[in-house]
């Protein structure tokens, strides 16, 4: 292999003059004791790197160009308009916003200081992102006048204020003062511009706040009838009418707007559903009503139970299931869907039963579904098991549910249904629902409510019975656990002897023993305690007293292991004797407490003298 070399002469008279190639043959040799290539040498006119990291353009260093471009940076902020207020402001921000570091004394004087800085000017501040804060800051320091000042100051920028990725919580911070005055200046600026802030990316959310949170019924009434079409955001048009959201009635008034009407909702709906802006409380009110206008078997209302069933990954069902009209809608899918759709629904809540459970609007969704879904195996492996988890964490499960409002809910309903006892005149909206969907499941289920209801009860009641052994000093210290306890044994069905052994050891011990003031949480004997006194007379009794029929109806089964509960008992019975006969610390305070009140006052009957004795170990001894 040859090679062509290029060898470089010196020109006569010097290094100036240009040197002619000599070209020549040669063979080309490999160095096997080298396995490297040399580094190439770098050219010697190459200017070297300074110790400032290069040599830039006209002349500078690295250094000296970013301190050029941070003085270029620095004049370009103060020829804005407003610069040094703002300036000013941020540092009485920073020092504001450390609430425990500053004296409250120091803390007025900074406050009034930012005061006369942003009075008058407030609009143009709350648009700057670095300045917004001191805004923030000073509503929260500020006295209620302040704050109405500022919030009137702003009026007519409110709409604006929203879409701002920074402004919008400025809304938030004079809202959450609960103040009429300043509720009513902010809300009807978003009067007629619904349809365009709930599909902005920021003024959605503050929006849906105001709506959920904040407006009167009738304010709310008025932002979602905008969902209905462009003529509902028109004033002029809707003065003279008292204000209504409920779908029905409007088309009742005039049905020949139903088709623009419904035309416009759905489109309105399946916009925020491809967008996956599908946590707003206003999106799912007006699913309800939409929902509400059609009739099942129609093509409408196929359509929107595939559309909700249609969104990826579940998030709209999951959403819905946490708001009032939300919760309602779903039960009314469950309740209306084929077997197909329910086994769907009850799909895509894996993982967030535990969640719903506790929740004022979510549980309803697990109620319903007890009622219409006929696959009671497939219903039972879906929920059961998150609900009360698996191994050791059974009995804590049990206990946290049996002690929430709305939790116990999931459990106890299968064996008191609609029971006064379960639910409560707080949680009518549960009873009108559940009632609604035991009309609509007489056409659209099978099977027989007693059979789905006592196959449930079979699936769940070994993990409840086994949790009672268990955890029976936890339950038996609340009311609930105690209804928890009554409900479970007498309507469970399995091996219950371990589980009436704990509640009577529970119950063992002298009951007019007080508990040790070294205890964390002390509790007082079983006995003492109305809703234990309850409990144990309802299982030693086999079964529940019925007011309306007079007498008790026995549990079924029966109770057969109560036999051994009366045995623990009667071991105790001196005990129970002595606690009856003799006089509790609180029958005691209160008789020195009006031994010692002043004699005289109103004159009247004499009152018989008050029981002594634990009423709860009297129970006890009538019933062994």
């Amino acid at each position: 292999m040859k090679r062509l070399i290029c060898k470089r002469k010196s020109a006569p008279g010097g290094t100036g003059g240009k040197a002619k190639p000599e070209y020549r043959a040669k063979k080309f040799k490999i160095d096997k004791t080298k396995s490297k290539r040399a580094p190439a040498k770098e050219p010697e006119d190459a200017s070297e790197d300074s110790e400032d990291g290069g040599t830039f353009e006209r002349g500078q260093t690295s250094r000296e160009s970013h301190a050029k471009q941070k003085q270029l940076a620095q004049e370009r902020k103060a020829a804005k308009p407003l610069a040094d207020e703002v300036q000013r402001t941020k540092k009485l921000w920073e020092r504001l916003r450390r609430k425990s570091h500053v004296p409250k004394e120091e803390r007025q004087t900074l406050v009034d200081e930012l005061f006369t800085i942003i009075n008058g000017r407030i609009r143009d501040f709350v648009l700057k992102h670095d300045a917004v804060r001191a805004v923030q800051t000073a509503i929260k320091y500020a006295t209620p006048d302040q704050k109405k000042q500022i919030a009137r100051e702003l009026k007519g920028t409110y709409a604006q204020l929203a879409e701002s990725r920074y402004a919008k919580f400025l809304i938030g911070k004079l809202l959450v003062q609960n103040d009429e005055e300043i509720r009513d200046i902010i809300i009807p600026e978003f009067y007629g511009r619904v349809r365009k802030l709930i599909n902005h990316s920021e003024a959605s959310w503050i929006l849906d706040d105001i709506y959920r949170g904040v407006a009167t019924k009738e304010q709310k009434a008025i932002l979602l009838r905008e969902w209905y079409g462009p003529e509902f955001s028109l004033k002029e048009l809707t003065k003279d009418t008292e204000p209504t959201a409920d779908l029905k009635a409007i088309i009742e008034s005039e049905p020949s707007k139903r088709g623009p009407i419904m035309k416009s909702l759905v489109e309105m709906i399946n916009s925020l559903v491809q967008k996956k802006l599908t946590g707003f409380t206003m999106l799912h009110d007006a699913m309800f009503q939409y929902f509400s206008n059609t009739q099942p078997g129609t093509e409408e209302f196929s359509e929107f139970i595939e559309m909700v069933k249609g969104d990826e990954g579940g998030d709209l069902l999951k959403n819905m299931a946490f708001t009032r009209n939300g919760a309602k809608l779903t039960c009314l899918l469950l309740a209306y869907g084929s077997s197909k759709d329910r086994k769907q629904i009850l799909k895509t809540y894996k993982d967030t039963y535990l969640l719903m459970s506790g929740d004022p609007f979510a549980h309803l969704v697990l109620l319903t579904a007890y009622d219409v879904i006929d696959d009671t195996k497939l219903t039972a492996k879906a929920i059961f098991p998150e609900l009360l988890g698996e191994g050791e964490n059974i009995a804590q499960n049990v206990v946290a549910t049996a002690n929430n409002p709305f939790a116990r809910t999931t459990i106890l309903y299968l064996f008191e249904g609609l029971a006064k006892s379960l639910f409560p005149p707080s949680q009518s909206f549960d009873v009108e629902l559940l009632k609604e969907v035991h009309e609509i499941r007489k056409t659209t289920s099978k099977k027989d409510e007693d059979s789905r209801r006592a196959e449930l009860i079979a699936a769940v009641s070994p993990q409840l019975i086994s949790a009672v052994a268990e955890a029976s000093s936890e339950l038996t210290a609340t009311a609930f656990g105690c209804q928890f306890i009554t409900d479970v044994l007498l309507s469970g069905v399995g091996d219950k002897k371990q589980a009436l052994e704990a509640i009577a050891e529970s119950a063992s011990g002298d009951p007019s023993e007080e508990p040790s003031e070294d205890d964390l949480q002390p509790q007082v004997h079983i006995s003492r305690t109305p809703h234990g006194g309850r409990m144990l007379k309802s299982l030693i009794q086999g079964g529940k007293y019925d007011k309306a029929a007079g007498k008790i109806i026995p549990a079924d089964p029966p109770l057969d292991e109560a036999d051994a509960l009366k045995k623990t008992l009667k071991k105790n019975k001196k005990a129970l004797e002595k606690a009856a006969a003799e006089e509790t610390a609180e029958q005691k305070a209160a008789r020195e407490a009006h031994e010692a009140a002043p004699k005289g006052g109103k004159k009247g009957k004499k009152k018989g003298d008050k029981p002594v004795g634990n009423a709860g170990s009297k129970l006890l001894l009538e019933k062994l």
